[in-house]
């Protein structure tokens, strides 16, 4: 595979220190012509390569024939570590960062092995069922990494797409991909059939998996939050309300008192009454006036549902089922 190509042309480098595209083709087993794709892909994907023309020229690594392969900070090596430990579930996964390490400076190796083992992540809850990406995603991947273009089914639709990078979001996996109409995005649970074909693509030169994903997060955010609200509250409590509306609470100006101005938003009015209603007092909404008033229309609801619930010493009333559906459901708060 390429991939383990490149891993052994790195170590070749390193080894080495200056290396020419012949000498890596004959230590490798390939053509020149691979040999020199693979140099000049090393280079553009960032990693520390870089060729010096001339007579006596090659390829270099950035630092000296000594580098280390990672080219990594000791603090560097320490964040990876930290990170890809603990997401290190896979036989192979573990393998891989057993390479790694040993790919350290020496004097990085006890740091960064002690980050790896700091974290322990059980993959499966408490008597829950163990969540797993679908297989989908490991074909998705690999198509990812070969370039190589995709059919499937989306929407009872056969479609074809050059899959650019996998995300994945609260236990959701996403697809972005190039299509004949520009960058899409799919989500994966709605993809089926898929298969990969033999043809090729080239991802776009000035493509960022994160920044398209930003881009895709902040279009779904803004068609979530299309009403705001002010609100004071107490700035003690704000990580709460933050806690309930993710993206869409902003601190507007900590005021005197120990209190805060705050900006809340949701897909309409009703949706932010039925989740700032249950702080009663606690939160006062300033605007706009559609909130307001749907707060109103909710208090005046529980007012005269439990005012005569407690004139009867609390039994039910007759012919009522329980209080407004639309009161207080959890699964209606944003963020």
């Amino acid at each position: 595979m390429r991939a383990d190509r490149l891993v052994a042309t790195l170590l070749f480098m390193q080894s080495r220190g200056r290396v020419t595209a012949a000498e890596v083709a004959a230590e490798l087993e390939v053509s020149v012509a691979t040999a020199r794709r693979d140099l000049e892909a090393l280079s553009a994907a960032g990693v520390p390569v870089y060729p010096q023309p001339g007579r006596h020229g090659g390829w270099s690594l950035v630092g000296g024939a000594r580098t280390d392969l990672t080219g990594l900070s000791e603090a560097e090596a320490q964040a990876l570590f930290l990170l890809a430990g603990p997401a290190a579930v896979s036989v192979q996964a573990r393998t891989a960062l057993r390479k790694l390490l040993r790919a350290l400076p020496e004097p990085f190796r006890t740091d960064a092995r002690a980050a790896a083992e700091a974290t322990l992540i059980d993959p499966s809850g408490w008597g829950e069922r163990e969540r797993r990406p679908p297989a989908i995603v490991g074909v998705l991947q690999d198509a990812v990494v070969r370039r190589r273009r995709i059919r499937f089914t989306y929407r009872e639709a056969d479609r074809e797409a050059d899959p650019w990078g996998v995300v994945g979001k609260d236990d959701v996996f996403y697809l972005v991909a190039g299509t004949p109409r520009g960058q899409r995005t799919f989500r994966v649970d709605r993809m089926a059939e898929v298969t990969i074909t033999g043809r090729g693509f080239e991802r776009p030169v000035d493509f960022s998996l994160d920044e398209a994903w930003e881009q895709v997060v902040g279009e779904v955010e803004a068609r979530r939050a299309r009403t705001w609200a002010t609100v004071l509250i107490e700035e003690r409590f704000v990580w709460v309300l933050r806690d309930h509306f993710g993206r869409h609470c902003h601190v507007v100006e900590p005021l005197t008192g120990g209190r805060a101005r705050v900006r809340v938003g949701a897909p309409n009015a009703r949706d932010l009454a039925r989740t700032l209603s249950g702080w009663g007092a606690a939160v006062e909404v300033l605007d706009p006036p559609e909130v307001r008033a749907e707060l109103a229309r909710i208090g005046a609801e529980l007012v005269a549902l439990y005012a005569r619930g407690a004139r009867q010493g609390g039994t039910k009333v007759p012919g009522h089922a329980g209080p407004p559906a639309q009161v207080g459901r959890g699964e209606d708060r944003q963020g």
